[in-house]
Parts: C-alpha cells; sequence; structure tokens
C-alpha cells in the first residue's frame, strides 16, 4: 500500500516555473494523504503563480495515478488569505466600496514601515518610464533615503535587468497564501518585481483581478522593512494596475513621464487626469529624451523627438515640471549592463539630471498638487 511518504515523495518533484523550487518546500502543496485509494492533497498557490494551477494540477494528478494504490486523485484548493487572493479590482461594478474623499478608499491600508510611497507612470509604453523609477530610485537612496522599488509593470517587468539581478529570486518565509517574500537588495535600494518570480521567456497571461492580487501581494506581503519612500513603477497606460495602487495604499504622489512629441503628451495627458481624477496627487511632469546629446559632441543638444512639450503639458495641468532628461548612450549602457546610470556614470548629464529629479520629487512631495 502506497505510503504517505510515498505521496510526499511523489510530489515533491514539482516544481515552481520561476525559482525551480519544489512546490512542497514553499508550502503551496501540503497535508498529502490517502482515503481508500484517492491520493489528496490540499494546493495553496499565492497570487503570482496563479498561472500555474492547471500546469501544477495535472502534473500532480500524473505523478500520484503511477504510484501503486492509486487510483483517483482530489486536490483541495485553500482559501487566499484576506486582501491576497487575485479578487476583482477594489471600486470595480459590483466588487467593494469605490474610492472616498481624495481618491482613496475609506479602508486604504499603510505599508507597515513605509513612510511614503511615489508612483512612476506614463501614458503610454517606450517613454522611458521604467528607466527613470530605477534610476530615481537609485538617486533617492544616493541621497541618503531607505528606499523601496515595488516593479508593479507585471506584464513587462523590466526592472531586474536594469539593476543586473535577473538570475536572483527572492526568498520566502511561510506557507500558501501567507508567505512574505525578502526584497532583493541590490544597488543601494530593495526591490521586488513579477520578472524575479517567472521564468525569463514566461508571459505573464492574466485578467484583471489576478493583477490585482499580485500587486496587492507585493503591497503588502513583502518584507519591506523601514523604507523612507516607496518607489512604485507602474505599467504604461490608464487600467487595472494604476487602480489597484492608487485605491489600495496611500499615496504621496505620481510622477508622470512623457517626451516631448504630440502622440506621448496625448496619452499622458490621459494618464495625469486619471490621477487628479481620482484625488492623487500629482508630483509633477518629467519629460524623458528631452534631447540626444552625441558621445562625440557633449556640448550639442538634437531635440529629435521636438521641444516644450512636458513644459506644455505641466502648464496645462498646473503641476510643476520636475525634469527635462536629456538622451544619452550611458543611459542605455547602463541599463542594459544591470548598473543604472547614477551609479555607472555619475558625471554625465543625464546622471546629474536623475540626481536633481530626486530632490524635486522630495520637494514636491511636500507641496503636491491634487484635483
Amino acid at each position: 500500500m502506497t505510503s504517505t511518504a510515498a505521496l510526499t515523495s511523489a510530489l515533491d518533484g514539482l516544481r515552481d516555473a520561476g525559482s525551480g523550487r519544489s512546490l512542497i518546500e514553499l508550502g503551496w502543496i501540503a497535508d498529502p494523504r490517502l482515503q481508500n485509494g484517492r491520493a489528496v492533497f490540499r494546493l495553496s498557490l499565492p497570487g503570482f503563480a496563479h498561472s500555474q494551477q492547471d500546469r501544477i494540477a495535472a502534473e500532480a494528478r500524473a505523478a500520484l495515478l503511477a504510484l501503486d494504490g492509486v487510483d483517483d486523485v482530489q486536490i483541495e484548493l485553500a482559501p487566499q488569505a484576506p486582501g491576497s487572493h487575485a479578487g476583482a479590482p477594489i471600486g470595480a461594478a459590483g466588487h467593494g466600496p469605490g474610492p472616498g474623499p481624495g481618491g482613496q478608499l475609506p479602508d486604504a491600508q499603510p505599508i507597515p514601515g513605509v513612510r511614503q510611497v511615489i508612483a512612476v507612470s506614463s501614458g503610454k509604453g517606450g517613454v522611458g518610464k521604467s528607466t527613470v523609477a530605477v534610476n530615481l530610485a537609485c538617486a533617492l537612496a544616493q541621497q541618503g533615503l531607505r528606499v523601496g522599488l515595488l516593479d508593479a509593470d507585471i506584464y513587462g517587468p523590466n526592472a531586474p535587468t536594469m539593476l543586473g539581478v535577473v538570475d536572483q529570486t527572492p526568498q520566502v518565509r511561510g506557507e500558501g497564501a501567507s508567505q512574505v517574500l525578502t526584497p532583493i537588495e541590490t544597488c543601494g535600494i530593495a526591490m521586488v518585481s513579477m520578472g524575479l518570480l517567472i521564468a525569463e521567456n514566461q508571459p505573464v497571461i492574466w485578467r484583471g483581478p489576478m493583477l490585482n492580487g499580485i500587486i496587492r501581494q507585493f503591497l503588502y506581503q513583502v518584507e519591506w522593512g523601514e523604507r523612507d519612500v516607496l518607489v512604485v513603477d507602474l505599467p504604461p497606460g490608464t487600467g487595472d494596475a494604476q487602480l489597484t495602487v492608487a485605491q489600495a495604499v496611500p499615496m504621496a504622489g505620481v510622477v508622470i513621464v512623457t517626451t516631448p512629441q504630440q502622440v506621448a503628451l496625448a496619452d499622458a495627458r490621459r494618464g495625469l487626469a486619471m490621477f487628479l481624477q481620482m484625488g492623487v496627487p500629482v508630483l509633477g511632469v518629467v519629460e524623458n529624451m528631452s534631447a540626444f546629446i552625441p558621445p562625440d559632441a557633449p556640448d550639442r543638444r538634437y531635440a529629435l523627438f521636438g521641444s516644450g512639450g512636458g513644459q506644455r503639458l505641466a502648464t496645462e495641468a498646473g503641476v510643476p515640471l520636475l525634469a527635462q532628461l536629456p538622451l544619452e548612450m550611458p543611459v542605455r549602457e547602463g541599463g542594459d549592463a544591470g548598473v543604472p546610470v547614477v551609479l555607472s556614470a555619475p558625471e554625465a548629464a543625464t546622471a546629474r539630471a536623475f540626481s536633481a529629479l530626486a530632490e524635486a520629487v522630495m520637494t514636491a512631495t511636500r507641496s503636491p498638487v491634487a484635483a
């Protein structure tokens, strides 16, 4: 007759696709037992691993049915911990309360130990939002602040590459839905990203409720410790991720990233208007790629994408223009090498602009603009 030990051994071969760790070791599979020829175990997946459920179930059934004396398999799906499950976006129709005065939910919860949350957002992709978020976080840390970086761009997590930690996996404490992640410490900041939890080429194919769940886990189920600032790199657009962060946690404000050309400005206006409509303070506008500085002629500036767009957007919205960041080779080189430009080339014009941006952002948090 098959023993509990045999069931455990068979299930121990199942692995998390992202970290490669045993699902039993992670606590996602527990309490295997045999009941009248039926193998039973409990499956408890955190939100970020929910996309693996069908694959895990199929592999578990195959492994257990191969054992002598096992005629059937029953999987018990454990309930998720409150606030960590992949539920519908808060404030969506039919799913809980909407935002109260000031845009925050009445029960918005601060993150223990985190003094303030600053989001970096853009209306469209390709404007360098993640580059701004990563370098802003590093520049704030250079000023002596304790900084965390939450990469909330779940579908396109680029922060691990820019910070040189694509081969690292966060440590996990606890079991199932109550697990807590330890952020990766690098470049003077603590960071978490979906890119640390999935294989390099694995797509994230999730609907809004699952996206909501993993972002909430990154907010509340990470050992952030004592942080002066948590920088949140939001995905482009005006969707579920922005709603989740804006409504779940009190925010010091948001930085809007754009490039000077009209197409980027049109989308940035929509993103900025969304935050103002939700009552989230807008700290200001960052115009990225404002001018190209050629490496062989550092005194020259070429406005490849036009000029003045960031200032127009800021003036229209009545918010500060926080920075005009030039486009230089060291920015791309630092991002590809995993050492942001503020660390890899601190004397570069863009690195100096990022340092000034960090100071401007902290000044703006003391006098933000809200609807």
